[in-house]
């Protein structure tokens, strides 16, 4: 199992379980800091259950200590992702869609941890994944094609792409 406490965050929790008043999603940005190898993934899981699978390409046309990532989904939404060596106040989301829009701060680090931690344990007593390992892929390949696109000056790339590798 892997995971990043992101993803289990109570302040994103009621639009992990609907969006339905925001409308059609169409735009989607979360920060955080450090660097896209490292904290990249924590932001991909925070807005990753939201949106859930479905991303279809990744452009990055940031530097090692600036990135500022672009993700498509398959839904039409698109989702910025900036990740700032020296940032302060990183984990911060706002969602937008064609009815209504929200802003959203996650504060309580501690109940993310212990949420995410439940949940393993619940894995090791049960056996059963708290989310399916195919959306663990998806996540690897969305920070892959990350970095591959800056290491390529910013050129798409598309996640099959990094399949057919």
């Amino acid at each position: 199992m892997s995971s990043s406490c992101m993803r289990y965050a109570k302040e994103y929790q009621p639009w992990r379980l609907s969006t339905h008043e925001l409308g059609a999603l169409r735009f989607a940005c979360i920060t955080t800091a450090k660097s896209w190898e490292r904290y990249g993934i924590h932001a991909l899981e925070g807005i990753y259950p939201i949106l859930g699978p479905g991303f279809l390409s990744v452009r990055n046309t940031g530097s090692e200590r600036q990135n500022v990532v672009h993700l498509r989904h398959a839904s039409g939404a698109d989702v910025v992702i900036v990740v700032s060596y020296d940032m302060l106040g990183g984990s911060g989301m706002h969602l937008c869609g064609t009815s209504a829009h929200v802003a959203l701060a996650m504060g309580d680090t501690f109940g993310c941890f212990k949420a995410q931690l439940m949940a393993f344990v619940d894995y090791l007593r049960t056996g059963r994944r708290p989310f399916p390992f195919a959306e663990t892929e998806e996540l690897m390949k969305l920070v892959i094609g990350g970095i591959r696109s800056r290491e390529q000056g910013g050129r798409p790339v598309s996640l099959d792409e990094i399949r057919a590798r």
